[in-house]
């Protein structure tokens, strides 16, 4: 038999979570036949398309409210169950270098944007991480941190999947076109390309290019040890809207709450990646922990369906060219870097 409490969450959040769960089914599943776009642009586009012939009730605002904020946070911590520390420590570290100059080169590029363009600081810093860190996942756990609303969530995950699309369909060529090796393409598509379906959809092409290249593993790996710097960047920028609140605080009524500031998600997701890796080091199989990691991907793609049904799509589309603009520099960016580094290293 149910709680009351529980039955109180339901009947305020079920309507809600149910219409989500019923747009994110199809969006799941087009983003299988079309991994190159992914099920949360789908998610998001099916979800701003709705909006524009359907005006949400207040019985279900509020589970697409939930599902924006609440579950999108459940899927950042559920996505530490696919993050083995321990592999990625052991073959991600020579990519250390080249990630955090790309990593730094995009944050510092929107940052400079946003003061040359007057930019809303949320949208720079959702661009800025997501074009540096991993697209969508690291949008995903920005955004409750520095207090995104959804349509600038809606408005970055635009356009880091215009730029993903671009370099998964442009990267492999241009990377033969260089004469990359297999090594040096799996560290450019890993370091490179924005979001971690893109990553893979980049390499998949240079191997079907290069019989026997496995790049893909390679790719792969570079982009899990990538998704680890939405620990330290996620945190940097608690404490620093903490500071800012306290500040706030110091000169204005009220109470200044730390809970209500601090990410707490994010340490359930660094747990759960220790979890993971403590397991397998004790030989647990990796595959135990994969509904975790589907589970997470499926919170994602309902998340950006709410996400799509709370956002304005003609209000996007008027302020999106300054976003556009940014997206592009930090994509450019990025990528020329990634080269240099690599010639830098000696890798290429």
């Amino acid at each position: 038999m149910l709680q009351p409490e529980r039955v109180g969450f339901l009947q305020k959040n079920g309507m809600g979570l149910l219409l989500c769960f019923i747009i994110a089914l199809p969006a799941w599943f087009l983003g299988k036949l079309a991994p190159v776009i992914g099920g949360p642009v789908f998610a998001i586009l099916i979800g701003m398309g709705l909006s524009l012939v359907w005006q949400q009730s207040e019985q279900v605002r509020p589970g697409v409210t939930y599902t924006s904020k609440k579950i999108l946070q459940y899927a950042v911590v559920l996505l530490g169950f696919g993050l083995n520390l321990s592999e990625i420590a052991k073959v991600g570290a020579q990519s250390l270098p080249i990630i955090v100059s790309t990593i730094s080169t995009s944050l510092i590029l929107s940052f400079i944007l946003c003061k040359a363009l007057k930019m809303p600081g949320n949208i720079s810093t959702l661009v800025g991480v997501g074009s540096s860190i991993c697209g969508g996942s690291a949008i995903a756990a920005t955004a409750p941190v520095i207090g995104a609303d959804d349509e600038e969530i809606a408005q970055a995950i635009s356009v880091i999947f215009l730029f993903n699309v671009i370099a998964a369909l442009i990267f492999p060529t241009l990377g033969g076109a260089l004469g990359l090796t297999n090594h040096g393409f799996a560290l450019f598509a890993g370091t490179a390309v924005n979001d971690t379906s893109s990553v893979t959809a980049a390499a998949a092409a240079w191997d079907g290019l290069h019989p026997g290249a496995n790049a893909l593993d390679g790719a792969t790996i570079v982009k899990l040890t990538r998704t680890l710097a939405i620990i330290p960047i996620t945190l940097f920028l608690a404490f620093w809207r903490t500071a800012k609140a306290k500040k706030i605080d110091g000169t204005t009524s009220g109470s200044f709450d730390l809970k209500k500031i601090f990410p707490f998600f994010i340490l359930f997701f660094v747990l759960a990646s220790v979890i993971t890796t403590v397991s397998v080091t004790a030989g647990v199989s990796a595959a135990v922990f994969a509904p975790f990691k589907t589970l997470s991907k499926f919170f994602i793609v309902m998340a950006m369906a709410a996400i799509g049904l709370n956002t304005d799509l003609k209000k996007l589309i008027r302020t999106g060219g300054k976003p556009i603009f940014m997206g592009l520099v930090c994509w450019i960016g990025i990528a020329c870097v990634s080269l240099g580094m690599q010639q830098f290293l000696h890798i290429w």
